[in-house]
């Protein structure tokens, strides 16, 4: 019997042992983020081709329902690694002309990116490649309630996801031991015809666990689906772009 319990513990003292030595060779990062957003270009709803999408920081705090924006990291000593990263925002509005018709409108636009990732060490920071995946999900809908016609409202609803193929770069460089300079950029496409985004600024290690994180971001996408000038298309040629505000939560 003791020969039995032995064999059981060291088999298992075995099999701790690596899952241990995995794990020390793994970093995590993850950041809740806040984005002062703005919305520039136009898109086209059925027949009625390139409306103005230009949304200040203003107008989505005004009409914002809600909002979810987290990125998350993980790297091995080896080098690879992985991020997702996803912003979400809900938006609606509601107008009573001067006639008492009530025009209402709403936004919800979510941008989904799974990046693989190999990293390597520069003399004074790191240099990033990746590649993945943006996942684009949208549901814009228009309403007009007719004063002189109840129970006649016009209605518009289009639902339109895709998802494009991304690469790019990001240079991390020490300024000093507290300071870091941050470059990153990539293009792509498929379901869209174009699509990519930019991002620069510092961060600032508050301590080995936490690090704040400021930078601006802009990221382009111009898709379209459907028939030009038919009831069935969409088209879709903007950026979102503004400050990021986030905190690097390290593990």
């Amino acid at each position: 019997m003791n020969i039995i319990v032995n064999n059981v513990l060291t088999v298992c003292l075995i099999a701790c042992l690596p899952i241990d030595s995995v794990a020390d060779e793994w970093s995590f990062q993850l950041e809740p983020y806040v984005m002062v957003t703005s919305i520039d270009g136009d898109a086209s709803l059925g027949r009625v081709d390139g409306v103005g999408v230009d949304v200040d920081f203003d107008t989505i705090l005004n009409n914002l329902d809600s909002a979810a924006m987290a990125h998350f990291e993980a790297h091995h000593d080896s080098g690879w690694g992985m991020s997702l990263d996803y912003g979400y925002m809900d938006l609606s509005g509601k107008k009573t002309n001067k006639n008492g018709s009530v025009v209402t409108a709403g936004v919800r636009q979510g941008v989904l990116e799974g990046l693989g990732m190999y990293r390597t060490q520069l003399s004074t920071g790191t240099l990033d490649y990746f590649a993945g995946v943006r996942w684009w999900d949208n549901d814009i809908s228009t309403g007009i309630a007719l004063s002189q016609l109840p129970g006649n409202d016009l209605n518009r609803d289009v639902k339109a996801g895709w998802i494009d193929a991304v690469v790019g770069v990001r240079w991390l460089a020490d300024i000093n031991e507290q300071w870091t300079f941050l470059a990153q950029a990539d293009i792509g496409g498929y379901e869209a015809n174009f699509t990519s985004s930019i991002q620069t600024g510092v961060q600032y290690e508050i301590s080995e666990l936490m690090t704040l994180d400021m930078k601006y971001k802009a990221t382009w996408v111009d898709y379209d689906e459907g028939h030009q000038g038919q009831v069935d298309y969409f088209q879709y040629d903007t950026v979102t772009h503004g400050l990021i505000i986030g905190l690097i939560f390290k593990f």
